[in-house]
């Protein structure tokens, strides 16, 4: 899933191709799983989700659930050989590299996970997530709703027929001087997000359900809606 620029999902299909180009040119298949590991996508990880198998997985924050900072790395077999030779050191010099009490927090929490079904959760809901969303299509202002799991971006236009985007000034002033904070005001913790075309991201709790997801909708329709009233 690409974040910046707005929760792009990828076309079926890519990321295998991309695995394949990959092998015949002997390049590392790097997956950055930062935001769309641990849960976010309905499972562990979004390489799992979308079918490919990297050479590489970066992954944080969902690991513990963001109580613990705690970021990492998961590598194949093969690349991992060279260091299982006596003297050799993979030098990354991190001064917190092993931490105990961050791993013990990321090993209690992918228990609750098990526990509490949570993937589950979010597989069970992701589809309504999306269906709630969408409802905003019919807002002039919405010109696309995209994302995957309990990631979702909320594409902002001026013009819903030709998809005509906000001028640089006036996506500064949409989102800086309005969205952001009115969003928050109205008691909805989101990214209004210009690196590209101004989106709204929503990343909710993995334990939201259809009663959280209609209380997103309902705010960010009328605050949207004054948003649009104002340009």
């Amino acid at each position: 899933m690409q974040n910046s620029g707005g929760c792009f999902p990828p076309p079926p299909g890519y990321l295998q191709r991309v695995r394949e180009i990959c092998d015949r040119y002997g390049v590392l298949m790097v997956s950055d799983e930062v935001i769309c590991a641990f849960g976010r996508l309905g499972e562990y990880f979004g390489a799992t989700k979308y079918g490919y198998l990297p050479d590489m997985i970066t992954f944080a924050k969902g690991a513990t659930s963001g109580y613990v900072p705690l970021g990492g790395v998961i590598a194949r077999e093969r690349l991992m050989e060279p260091f299982k030779e006596r003297g050799n050191v993979f030098l990354h010099g991190v001064t917190f590299a092993g931490h105990p009490v961050a791993a013990a927090a990321a090993l209690a929490n992918i228990d609750l996970f098990e526990k509490e079904g949570i993937l589950d959760n979010v597989r069970e809901n992701a589809p309504v997530f999306r269906a709630t969303l969408e409802k905003l299509l019919d807002l002039p202002i919405v010109g696309d709703v995209r994302g995957d799991g309990f990631f979702y971006g909320i594409e902002l236009v001026k013009d819903k027929e030709t998809k005509e985007v906000f001028t640089a000034e006036e996506s500064t002033r949409l989102l800086k001087g309005f969205l952001s904070q009115a969003l928050f005001d109205a008691g909805l913790v989101c990214r209004a997000d210009d690196r590209g075309e101004p989106v709204v991201q929503l990343s909710p709790p993995l334990t939201c359900g259809p009663e959280h997801f209609d209380e997103m909708e309902r705010i960010l329709r009328k605050v949207l809606t004054e948003a649009w009233e104002r340009l």
